[in-house]
């Protein structure tokens, strides 16, 4: 049995590895993960692993609606203060991340911009926000010089969003037979609700009438599934499938 659980904890520490190199990860989790198989996989899956799962980003959508549904604006009031107060770098991100989210998308890309000027101009997470806040805000190519830097040094970094934008912002400039295979792509790798319905979207709005059908019968089975909460969360990307379906019947 000792070894049995032994045999077990380096399994574990094992696939732990794989994914810190599949997600570029600092190789120092290594040592840490085959000096220490128990202690070191149990660390590594509450501070790198579960941040960065799917379990992980849908309990903070649900605590964020919540909270947004009961005072809309407080993050942002209270980001703004924040800022006034103390103009840190730290602060101007938290700032520009509740402008995106309460919708002023033009506003947050500035101050994401300004953030990438100093310290942090390399850092990834702050790059993928910025490009969100540009295709948002309808500035396609900026976003896509920052989509390209960050496959360019990471290609596992956020691979289902970044792919998106980048599709998002292929089509936006004309470019669709480009956005099209990165569709293709991003439901071929990740098969998510988000990547069909934003490939749905796309096919609508671009005339493929043939990829629009086959996707929304996919939409369709998966949302008979759905509960409360999980309807509530894709509310916003419901309500734009919605639009461009309509859309697109009206042009027939």
């Amino acid at each position: 049995m000792p070894i049995f659980g032994l045999g077990l904890h380096i399994l574990v520490a094992l696939f732990f590895a794989i994914h810190v190199i599949r997600s570029g990860q600092q190789m120092y989790w290594l040592i840490i993960l085959f000096s220490f198989p128990l202690l070191g996989s149990i660390v590594y899956f509450f501070a790198i692993y579960l941040p960065d799962s799917r379990l992980e980003h849908g309990a903070r959508k649900v605590v964020a609606s919540v909270a947004k549904s009961l005072d809309p604006e407080r993050e942002l009031r209270e980001a703004r203060a924040a800022f006034e107060y103390t103009p840190a770098a730290q602060n101007q991100m938290r700032l520009a991340s509740a402008l995106l989210e309460s919708g002023a998308a033009e506003e947050a890309a500035k101050n994401y911009e300004a953030c990438l000027k100093g310290p942090f101009a390399a850092d990834p997470e702050i790059k993928y926000s910025a490009a969100r806040a540009l295709v948002e805000s309808g500035r396609y190519l900026p976003a896509l010089t920052h989509l390209e830097e960050i496959r360019a040094k990471n290609a596992n970094f956020r691979a289902e969003q970044v792919s998106l934008l980048v599709a998002r912002a292929l089509a936006a400039t004309g470019r669709n037979p480009e956005a099209k295979t990165e569709f293709e792509s991003a439901a071929t790798r990740f098969g998510s609700f988000e990547v069909h319905a934003e490939y749905a979207i796309w096919a609508m709005t671009s005339g493929d009438n043939a990829t629009a059908l086959k996707l929304q019968a996919k939409l369709d089975q998966a949302m008979k599934r759905w509960n409360k909460h999980t309807r509530s969360l894709n509310m916003h990307l419901v309500r734009r499938l919605n639009l461009a379906s309509d859309a697109a019947k009206s042009r027939a």
